[in-house]
């Protein structure tokens, strides 16, 4: 029987993996907690020594997003806009969790300032390579995240999703990311981006880590997660828009992802969704995401403007030119859409659709407005529907070999987050990874 490794010994991996020299730990990180990290895996090794467990996360190597309140310290948000701003009273919900869980929380990882990209950009803290190619993003806003995770620097990460920002790095850096039902787990202590689309989840290297981590983030009991047959289950591939402008890369492991799953004896629709078209309807002068984010940054805009990244900063001023009538129009057709898809996908076991529509570009292809803009809209295209439409999804990594890492991305109904756990482990076993 093979002896564990104990969880001070994975910190001190990870440690080392995080100061290399050659690495990209400096710009992954923004704040390590060295000190507190060694003493939650000692008293770890001790529960484990003593037969004692708060859990399957318990030892196990965290990091979180720099957007969440650790108590005594300034949340920043990827910004040098709140570098200075007071310290948090508490530590954030989820946080609260994570410890009391028994995780060994390693620090906090970079992001997309205030999490408004789906680049992963940052030019006040520097852009985290990409594992796979380090002249490449690494996709955002979850970036440092994504990137932790995929260089061992801790084997779950915590992101949040507002319109991909787990999956889309997820996708870029070759792991797994997972956005939950909203509702699922609370936002408070974590500086907002859109309230009415933030949620938060994890990233790590397989469905089952996401799993075990997303329990404990929604305040559930462990549960074991059992894979869904996928003989006879009816997947959606959505039509039209979702399956534009890809790329070679994500176009043939796309199909090639389908081909697997459909001989394990997964039957598969073409479906076509006009809510689609009105979700662009009801976003078409601003999305929600942008005015609520011009409604939380307003004040700030105006007396530290300068700070933001010049790009944030301008997309973020777009949500000024809805007022506060179109802006209460967008909720209430918002809401009805929700039902309408919700009622729609009662016929389907989940939707399934490439979760970029490209591979990553460049950090040079990103370095002017016009390229990072349809950089920006791309990457976020395909996951943002799960946000405005109130779904849980998964990004699973497509096999390929010799090409930059490419995202298999499921839906399902809000509410159905273990089912599509279940379905996304099938997935998983069949190395379409």
């Amino acid at each position: 029987m093979r002896t564990p490794v104990l969880a001070r010994d994975r910190l001190e991996r990870a440690l080392a993996r995080i100061k290399d020299p050659l690495g990209e730990g400096s710009r992954t990180f923004l704040t390590l907690y060295r000190e507190t990290a060694c003493e939650a895996a000692d008293a770890a090794d001790c529960r484990a020594s003593a037969g004692i467990t708060l859990g399957p996360l318990d030892g196990v190597i965290i990091s979180i997003k720099d957007l969440f309140d650790v108590a005594g310290e300034p949340t920043r948000a990827g910004s040098k806009a709140l570098a200075d701003a007071p310290p948090a009273a508490t530590d954030a919900p989820i946080v609260q969790r994570l410890r009391k869980a028994g995780a060994v929380i390693v620090g906090k990882t970079n992001m997309s300032e205030f999490a408004f990209t789906g680049v992963g950009a940052n030019p006040h803290y520097g852009t985290p390579g990409n594992p796979a190619d380090r002249a490449c993003v690494p996709g955002g806003s979850s970036s440092g995240a994504a990137v932790a995770v995929a260089d061992d620097m801790c084997e779950i990460a915590i992101g949040t999703d507002t319109g991909g920002s787990t999956r889309i790095p997820a996708a870029l850096c070759g792991v797994v990311g997972y956005k939950p039902t909203k509702v699922r787990v609370p936002t408070e202590g974590t500086f907002p981006l859109s309230p009415t689309l933030d949620s938060i989840g994890p990233l790590a290297r397989s469905v089952e880590a996401c799993a075990k981590a997303d329990a404990v983030l929604a305040g559930e009991q462990p549960w074991v997660l059992e894979p869904v047959a996928l003989k006879g289950l009816r997947l959606g591939i959505p039509q039209g828009l979702p399956l534009e402008d890809l790329d070679t890369t994500v176009a043939g492991r796309f199909d090639a992802a389908i081909s697997r799953i459909g001989r394990a004896g997964t039957r598969f629709l073409e479906l076509e969704f006009s809510v689609f078209d009105d979700m662009k309807r009801v976003q078409s002068i601003a999305t929600i995401a942008t005015v609520e984010a011009y409604q939380i940054h307003r004040e700030r805009l105006w007396a530290h403007g300068s700070d933001y990244d010049p790009i944030v900063r301008s997309r973020i001023e777009t949500g000024s030119a809805v007022s506060a009538a179109e802006y209460a129009k967008m909720l209430e057709d918002r809401s009805k859409l929700v039902s309408a898809l919700n009622s729609r996908l009662a016929d389907v076991d989940a939707l399934v659709l490439p979760t970029t529509p490209t591979v990553a570009p460049t950090i040079a292809e990103v370095s002017n407005p016009k390229g990072f803009n349809a950089s920006n809209r791309l990457l976020l295209r395909n996951t943002a529907i799960a946000n405005f439409f109130d779904l849980c999804a998964i990004s699973l990594p497509m096999a390929g070999a010799r090409a930059l890492p490419a995202g298999l991305m499921l839906f399902a109904r809000r509410g159905q987050d273990r089912r599509l756990f279940g379905i996304a482990a099938s997935v998983e076993a069949l190395r379409c990874r």
